[in-house]
């Protein structure tokens, strides 16, 4: 079975690219979990994260915004000392202020499902790729999403996070032409 040229022998990392990269997601409460988990891999790699992702779902009340937006101090501090997560500041900060953003972003649009689909027009882009190397690391869309996410107050959001993002909620299918998930059905 052929796949992508990054996915290495980890059972994890090939369930992940398997089952969920580049799976189209529309549910509110995962995308947001997406959204943050690819913040937190700023300056790191996605295995890294992946391999955190449960002590991340704990830590961060199963990315449940209406919760996160009322962490304190105390919380913070806990946060902080979680050795099992990415313990930065400055990301673990970008959660509470995303729940926020996310939530107004909901309350404007109804869902933000809805709001982060309309950048691909409802639909995925399924691109036409040979070799991982073609791959970018953002695209025009990926700038736009992340200009309009940043003016709305996300953080960690820039485009490479963004196109980031897109791939995994499978935003587009950048699998490559000869992985057995390049044809999957996309919705």
């Amino acid at each position: 079975m052929k796949r992508c040229g990054w996915v290495n022998s980890d059972p994890l990392y090939i369930e992940y690219h398997d089952h969920e990269w580049g799976v189209p997601v529309y549910d509110d409460i995962l995308l947001f979990e997406y959204l943050n988990l690819e913040g937190a891999q700023a300056g790191l790699n996605w295995y890294t994260i992946l391999k955190k992702r449960e002590n991340y779902r704990k830590a961060f009340d199963h990315f449940d915004p209406a919760i996160i937006i009322s962490y304190d101090e105390k919380k913070m501090t806990e946060l902080l000392q979680n050795e099992g997560i990415v313990r930065n500041k400055l990301k673990i900060n970008a959660v509470i202020t995303n729940a926020r953003a996310f939530l107004k972003v909901v309350e404007e649009f109804g869902s933000f499902s809805k709001y982060i689909w309309s950048f691909v027009e409802g639909k995925p882009i399924k691109n036409h790729y040979k070799d991982i190397s073609e791959v970018p690391a953002t695209t025009n869309t990926s700038d736009v999403l992340s200009k309009d996410l940043k003016k709305r107050g996300f953080k960690f959001v820039g485009p490479t996070i963004c196109y980031a993002f897109m791939q995994a909620t499978g935003m587009v299918n950048d699998h490559v032409e000869s992985c057995f998930c390049y044809n999957r059905p996309s919705v």
